[in-house]
C-alpha cells in the first residue's frame, strides 16, 4: 500500500471506530465524545495552520465564533432553516478569516501571535457592544423547534452524536487529502524553511493566506456546528481561553498530524472531567500534564507513536 492509502485507510477505520463505539458507551459519555467530535474539527482547522504552515495564532477563538454568531444570528433573526444557517455560519468566517489572514500576514513571528489575539479581543467586545442582539455574555438559545431538518431533531442524543461524526468525518477526509497534496506539502516546506521555498519559487505569502483562510473557515464550521447541535451561542467562546483550548489540544495529541487534534482534545476534555470530580483546582491538574508531555513527549502522543512505531503516520 502506499502512503495515501494508508493513511485514508486510518482515517477510515478511526471514524468506523468512534461510528461502533456508540453503542457501547453509556449515555453520559457518548455525550461527551459527540462534544469532542465537535471540537476536534476547531482544533484540525487549527492544527493546518499550527501544525502543518508553523503560524501560531492566539486568537482562533473570533473564527470559531465567527462561525457560531453567523449561524445563531441567522437563525434568530432572519429565520433561516438550520442547513441554509450553517452555510450562513460558513461564509461568515470564511470572509472573517480572509479579511484577518490578508491584515494578520503583515506581520510574523511573535508580532503573528499578538495580532491575533488583538483581532479575538476586538471581535469579543464586538460581541458585547452589540449586546442589543447578541445578548452579550448571557447569549441565547437555539430552540429545539429552530433544530429540525425535515423532521430530524439535532437535540436528540443519537442524532447529535452521528451529525456530529458525519461532520467530524468529512473534515478530517478533507484535511487528509489536504496535506497529502502538492498544497499541503508546501504548507510543511514553509514549515520548515520559509527561505528556502521562496528560493525554489513558492509564493509564501499567498500561500500563508490561504492556509489561515481554511483554518479559519473550519474554526468557523466547528463554532457553526456547536451552536447547532448543543443549541447555545454565547460570548464566552470568543474568550481568550477558546483560543487556548485548541493550541493545547494539538500539542498534546501530536501537532503536524492528523489524528493528533481527536487524540488531544479526547485526553483533555475527559482529564479535565475526571480530575474536576475530585477537585475544583482541576486546570492545575491538565497544566501539570501538559508540562509532563511537553518535556517527555515534546512531539505529541500521536507524534511519538509516529517516531517509534508507525512512521508513516499522516
Amino acid at each position: 500500500m502506499t502512503k495515501k492509502s494508508k493513511a485514508l485507510a486510518l482515517h477510515l477505520f478511526t471514524i468506523a471506530s468512534l461510528a461502533g463505539v456508540f453503542f457501547i458507551l453509556p449515555e453520559y459519555h457518548s455525550g461527551i465524545v459527540a462534544r469532542v467530535l465537535v471540537l476536534t474539527i476547531y482544533a484540525m482547522g487549527y492544527n493546518l495552520l499550527f501544525g502543518y504552515t508553523g503560524l501560531l495564532s492566539l486568537g482562533h477563538a473570533l473564527f470559531f465564533a465567527s462561525g457560531m454568531y453567523g449561524l445563531g444570528l441567522a437563525m434568530q433573526y432572519l429565520h433561516l432553516s438550520p442547513i441554509t444557517g450553517l452555510i450562513a455560519g460558513l461564509a461568515f468566517a470564511a470572509f472573517v478569516s480572509t479579511v484577518i489572514g490578508f491584515l494578520a500576514l503583515r506581520t510574523s513571528g511573535v508580532a503573528f501571535m499578538i495580532v491575533t489575539l488583538m483581532f479575538a479581543q476586538a471581535g469579543y467586545l464586538t460581541i458585547l457592544l452589540l449586546g442589543e442582539y447578541t445578548r452579550g455574555d448571557e447569549g441565547f438559545v437555539i430552540k429545539q423547534s429552530q433544530r429540525m431538518i425535515s423532521g430530524f431533531d439535532l437535540s436528540d442524543a443519537t442524532n447529535r452524536y452521528f451529525v456530529a461524526l458525519a461532520l467530524f468525518s468529512v473534515c478530517l477526509l478533507i484535511i487528509g487529502w489536504i496535506v497529502q497534496s502538492g498544497f499541503g506539502k508546501t504548507l510543511v516546506a514553509i514549515r520548515e524553511n520559509e527561505e528556502r521555498a521562496k528560493m525554489l519559487g513558492y509564493n509564501v505569502q499567498l500561500h500563508k493566506w490561504f492556509a489561515v483562510i481554511i483554518s479559519g473557515t473550519m474554526s468557523g464550521a466547528a463554532g457553526a456546528i456547536y451552536a447547532l447541535l448543543f443549541g447555545y451561542v454565547g460570548a464566552t467562546f470568543a474568550t481568550v481561553q477558546y483560543s487556548i483550548f485548541p493550541l493545547l489540544y494539538v500539542l498534546l495529541g501530536g501537532a503536524g498530524t492528523t489524528i493528533g487534534p481527536l487524540i488531544g482534545a479526547l485526553f483533555m476534555f475527559y482529564l479535565i472531567d475526571i480530575s474536576s470530580q475530585f477537585t475544583n483546582a482541576y486546570l492545575l491538574i491538565a497544566g501539570v500534564a501538559l508540562i509532563f508531555l511537553t518535556l517527555y513527549a515534546p512531539q505529541g502522543l500521536a507524534g511519538v507513536v509516529r517516531k517509534h512505531v508507525i512512521r508513516w503516520l499522516p
